[in-house]
C-alpha cells in the first residue's frame, strides 16, 4: 500500500509526534508498504513539490531511513511559526493533496489537531482513509473535564475535578479549587497530553501559578483531586473475528515508576528517567481491574482501534482513571509498544495490525 505518515504539526507534543511518526515510517517500509513522511505544518518539502506527491514515497528498496528524537524540553512552537514565514495555517502547502494520493494516512500525531479530533474530521470530510479513531471519538476523549464526565458516568472510578473556562480569573479559580477539591490538588489543562502543563499544588499560591502555566496552552484548565498511589498505564487494542465481531483487548498494564516522583515530560522521553515494569508485577485481580476501565473507557469514549488508560492505583488496590489517549506514543520509550511486545506483538506487528484494524 501507499501510506502517509502525517506527524508534527504545531501541537506542544510536536517533538513526541516527529519521532512517533519516523519509527513508524520506518517500519512500514521494513513492512512492504510504500510510505511518504511529512509534517502536517510544513507540508511537503519545496523541492519535492515539483515531482508530485508520488515522489516523495520510499520503499525497503530505496534505503531511506527517518530519524528524530524528543529533545528534553518542550518545542518553541512560536520560533517554529516565525521561521515559516509567520504561517499560522495547521495544514501546510501541498498536505492535503498528499493525503489524497495516499491509500490510508497513519495518523501519527499527538495533541492538538490530530487529537482532538480536527485532523480527522479534515480527511473524513475528503473520504481519505486514516488509522485510529474518528474524529467524533478524538473530540471526546481529548477533553480531559468531557472524557471524566463520560468515564464517570460509564461506572469508572475517577478523581473528583472541576472545571474551569478561560475566562473565570485565576483568583476565583484557586478558590473554587480551595472549596471543592482542596490542596493538595493537581491542575492541569484540559486539551494537552503528555504531562504538559501539569502542576501538583500544594496551596494557594502555586494553584495560581499552575493555573497560569496551565492556560498558556490555550484550552481551559481543571482542578483534580490528588491521588496518592502507583502510577500505571493499560493500552486497547481493536481486531476484527472472522465474522466481524468487533474484539476490544487490553494489554497487560505497565507500572510506571519516575525517578523524579512526578511524571513529567522528559521522563516520558529521556531514556533512563523512568523505570518502567511491564507486564506489572501486581496481583491478577488488580490486573484485571485496570484492563477493565480501560476497556469500558475505549468503547463509551467512541475510540477505535487502539487507545491507551493512565490510572493510580490507591493503597487498597483500587484503580483512580486519570485519562484516555485517542494517539498514544509509539517512540522508544512509548507505553503501548512495551504493552503489545510483552504479549508478542513486536513494532512493526504493532503497526501493521493498526492499519489492518483501521481499514476494517
Amino acid at each position: 500500500m501507499k501510506i502517509l505518515v502525517a506527524a508534527g504539526g504545531l501541537s506542544p507534543e510536536r517533538d513526541v509526534s516527529l519521532t512517533s511518526g519516523t519509527l513508524i515510517a520506518n517500519a512500514l517500509m521494513e513492512n512492504g508498504h510504500s510510505v511518504a513522511f511529512a509534517d502536517i505544518y510544513e507540508g511537503i518539502p519545496e523541492e519535492s513539490l515539483g515531482k508530485g506527491p508520488d515522489g516523495i514515497y520510499f520503499n525497503k528498496e530505496s534505503g531511506k531511513h527517518f530519524s528524530y528524537k524528543v529533545p528534553g524540553t518542550e518545542p518553541d512552537i512560536e520560533a517554529i511559526i516565525r521561521a515559516n514565514g509567520n504561517r499560522r495555517d495547521q495544514v501546510g502547502p501541498g498536505f492535503l493533496e498528499l493525503c489524497k494520493s495516499a491509500d490510508t494516512v497513519f495518523v501519527a500525531l499527538h495533541g492538538g489537531i490530530g487529537e482532538n479530533g480536527v485532523f480527522q474530521a479534515l480527511l473524513e470530510t475528503y473520504g481519505i482513509k486514516h488509522t485510529g479513531s474518528g474524529s467524533e471519538g478524538c473530540s471526546l476523549s481529548m477533553d480531559k473535564s468531557i472524557a471524566k464526565t463520560i468515564a464517570a458516568a460509564a461506572g469508572i472510578k475517577t478523581p473528583a475535578w472541576e472545571y474551569f473556562p478561560q475566562e473565570i480569573p485565576v483568583e476565583e479559580v484557586v478558590t473554587k479549587t480551595e472549596q471543592k477539591i482542596g490542596f493538595p490538588c493537581v491542575i492541569k489543562p484540559c486539551g494537552c497530553g503528555s504531562s504538559i502543563g501539569v502542576t501538583i499544588a500544594a496551596g494557594k499560591t502555586e494553584a495560581e501559578e499552575a493555573v497560569e502555566k496551565a492556560r498558556q496552552y490555550g484550552t481551559a484548565c481543571m482542578a483534580e483531586k490528588l491521588i496518592r498511589g502507583r502510577e500505571f498505564s493499560c493500552g486497547v487494542l481493536e481486531e476484527e473475528s472472522p465474522d466481524g465481531e468487533r474484539i476490544i483487548t487490553a494489554l497487560p498494564p505497565v507500572e510506571i515508576i519516575p525517578k523524579s516522583g512526578f511524571y513529567g515530560y522528559a521522563d516520558k522521553y529521556q531514556a533512563g528517567l523512568t523505570r518502567e515494569i511491564c507486564p506489572a508485577e501486581i496481583p491478577p485481580e488488580y490486573t484485571e481491574k485496570l484492563q477493565k476501565a480501560a476497556a469500558t473507557a475505549h468503547k463509551v469514549l467512541r475510540l477505535k482501534t487502539y487507545s491507551r488508560s493512565d490510572f493510580i492505583l490507591d493503597k487498597n488496590g483500587n484503580p483512580w482513571w486519570l485519562e484516555i489517549n485517542s494517539l498514544p506514543g509509539m517512540t522508544p520509550t512509548s507505553l503501548v509498544p512495551q504493552e503489545a511486545a510483552a504479549i508478542g506483538i513486536n513494532y512493526n506487528e504493532l503497526c501493521e495490525r493498526i492499519i489492518k484494524a483501521s481499514l476494517r
